[in-house]
């Protein structure tokens, strides 16, 4: 059972696989990290809330990461979508314009139509009542006349009569008047009257202020608005209306209603036309992109993937070249230029061939008469008591210009297996400070004749790493040579430490330093900083290119540091196992003295800026380096 439930408690079990990220962002809230800056105030504003920010953040772009990837790397994709989306603007635009003008052209043409029929209406209408109200003349005549016909009769008729010949095209509504001014009968029949409406619209729909401004004025208004029908519908119409006096000369209003019905399905074709036609038309430019992109993309596509397989050493690949447009010609281009790079590669390999077998067969060759040659000066050597002075000394010289010559010989030799990556790593398990220890003791003839002194820091632990002992203290004597050669008589101190999966040895000096640029021209082959510099202890000029082989052979890192009058650093860093990637060094390249001085000057001169002294910098940096620097040799020596 607890087997059973452990995976469950731990947050994901066995077939669950990674955690999700709801899951993860609970258990984070539940334990403080995402508010692992403290207490937040009000707003989560304060720096507790930018790990829950970055998280959110990271949450929300990684499902964007490889769209965001394919968007970088595709340009056709890119110009594919921006086609469809220019072309999807222009068919927008050219919808809007084309379905303003029809709109306006219907609405125009509404409007005519609609005078024109409520203009013949009106004209009816009062040829009715006026029909209706001829007779005898007199008041008593017209009282008698008109007060035959009912009022109401009347205008019902009339409605009817107008609408009957505008079925579906338009409606027709009377109202009563609030100006009934009639010298007649009064406002007395205004009781009875009630609102009237051929067709299927509610008299109600009549906007008041419509029938505001046919009170005030009786001739024609117009006016759109939302009429409702009688099934409670509601839509867009035209009405026209206007002030009349009917049969006994009692004012109303009628109104003709003029609904869109028919403009509106006819807007509503257009708008349809419009979408599929402008769908069609942005696939089909889309398409268009696609297929022109994919005729330019296809050969660059090709011409990047033979360009990775030339840089991968494969010189023999070209492009299929067809045709003779300008894609054709980029490939012939492209094809004379991957010929004449591999020719050159070819011929560039064969003279390195040549170089590193002339290299390795002089070196061979030499070695036959340099041991004659060696034999015959140490015989020389062995009897220069017997000689003159000058003999004497010549003698010396000449088996002091042997050791070079054999050191530089086997420099070169060394160089050869490099270059001809015959050289092997026979690693074990070696401590450091044993190799470090051996390289001093080596050291020290060399150091007592320049005044120095070497000191080794960090061995109190064991610094124990997969290594070839042969490889790194050929190294670490070059570097502690150097060192003693360029120190001007002062300490070297051997930095050893160990953590991280790696070991370093940094070798520091407080020489003459390296000026600007110096520190990567150094691991050079036969560079020297100073040419007029003589050599005291022999040196080829190869020492440091083979320590640098030496360290990229065992997969560690081999640096320099320099400053002018602050002398240098040498740092190495090896994995603690072999063929292990290195993630780290447990020392760093600047030496912890230098950084404090220049923290110690940098912080002088503000404040000698705040004080408003324009010297004091100057003066203050330059003794206040000189008085670190003997301090830092003190408290060497202390150590």
């Amino acid at each position: 059972m607890a087997r059973n439930t452990a995976p469950n408690r731990t947050g994901g079990g066995r077939g669950t696989g990674r955690e999700s990220d709801v899951s993860k962002f609970g258990r984070l809230w539940r334990s403080g990290v995402l508010f692992s800056d403290g207490l937040l105030p009000e707003g989560a504003t304060g720096p507790g809330a930018r790990p829950m920010v970055r998280f959110f953040v990271r949450w929300v772009r990684r499902p964007l990461l490889p769209v965001m990837r394919l968007w970088r790397r595709n340009i056709q994709l890119r110009v594919v979508v921006a086609t469809l989306l220019l072309s999807l603007g222009v068919v927008l635009l050219l919808g809007l314009v084309v379905i303003g003008q029809v709109r306006n052209g219907l609405l125009e043409a509404k409007e005519q139509t609609a005078q024109s029929q409520a203009s013949g209406g009106f004209a009816a209408a009062e040829r009715m009542a006026d029909s209706a109200g001829s007779g005898p003349s007199g008041e008593d005549s017209i009282r008698g006349s008109r007060g035959a016909q009912n009022s109401g009769t009347w205008l019902t008729n009339l409605v009817e009569q107008l609408a009957s010949s505008g079925q579906g095209v338009y409606a027709v509504v009377a109202l009563g008047s609030d100006n009934s001014e009639s010298p007649f009968l009064g406002n007395s029949s205004l009781t009875t009257r009630g609102p009237r409406a051929a067709g299927d619209i509610r008299p109600e729909s009549i906007p008041a202020d419509l029938r505001k401004a046919l009170d005030e004025e009786p001739g024609p208004h117009r006016r759109y608005a939302r009429v409702y029908r009688q099934d409670s519908s509601r839509e867009p119409a035209l009405i026209v209306g206007k002030r009349l006096n009917d049969a006994r000369g009692n004012p109303f209003q009628l109104y003709y209603v003029f609904p869109f019905t028919q403009e509106e399905e006819s807007l509503s074709l257009v708008k349809g036309t419009l979408a599929t036609a402008g769908v069609f038309v942005v696939v089909l430019l889309g398409a268009i992109a696609w297929l022109v992109v994919r005729q330019v993309v296809t050969p660059v596509r090709m011409a990047a993937g033979i360009s990775e397989r030339l840089a991968a050493g494969r010189l023999q690949e070209r492009m299929k070249v067809t045709g003779e447009d300008d894609i054709a010609r980029l490939g012939e281009s492209f094809n004379k230029m991957a010929q004449n790079l591999q020719l050159k590669i070819q011929q560039l390999e064969e003279l390195s061939r040549m170089q590193r077998r002339f290299v390795s067969d002089v070196s061979h060759e030499l070695r036959t008469p340099l041991t004659t040659v060696r034999m015959a000066a140490d015989v020389i050597h062995e009897a220069r008591e017997d000689f003159d002075p000058v003999t004497a000394r010549s003698a010396e010289l000449l088996l002091g210009q042997l050791d070079r010559f054999e050191s530089l010989l086997a420099d070169l030799l060394e160089i050869s297996r490099f270059d001809a990556g015959a050289a092997n790593l026979e690693p074990s398990a070696v401590d450091l400070r044993d190799v470090v220890h051996r390289v001093v003791e080596g050291s020290e003839p060399l150091a007592e004749r320049k005044g120095s002194r070497i000191l080794v820091k960090g061995d109190e632990q064991p610094v124990v790493a997969e290594m070839d002992g042969r490889r790194i203290e050929r190294v670490l004597r070059n570097l502690v040579d150097n060192a003693v050669e360029h120190g001007e008589g002062r300490d070297v101190v051997v930095r050893l430490a160990t953590g991280g999966g790696a070991v370093a040895v940094a070798v520091r000096d407080y020489g003459v330093g390296l000026k600007e640029g110096e520190a990567e021209r150094v691991f050079n082959r036969f560079w020297r900083a100073d040419p007029a510099r003589a050599r005291t202890t022999g040196g080829t000029g190869l020492g440091l290119s083979i320590a640098l082989e030496d360290a990229r052979l065992h997969g560690g890192w081999l640096r320099a540091w320099g400053a002018p009058g602050d002398g240098s650093q040498f740092l190495l860093v090896l994995p603690c196992t072999a063929g292990e990637p290195l993630r780290g060094s447990p020392l760093r390249l600047e030496p912890e003295d230098s950084r404090r001085k220049r923290e110690r000057a940098r912080e002088r001169e503000r404040q000698a800026v705040a004080a408003g002294s324009a010297q004091a910098p100057v003066t203050g940096a330059t003794g206040g380096a000189r008085n670190d620097e003997r301090a830092g040799h003190s408290g060497e020596e202390r150590a």
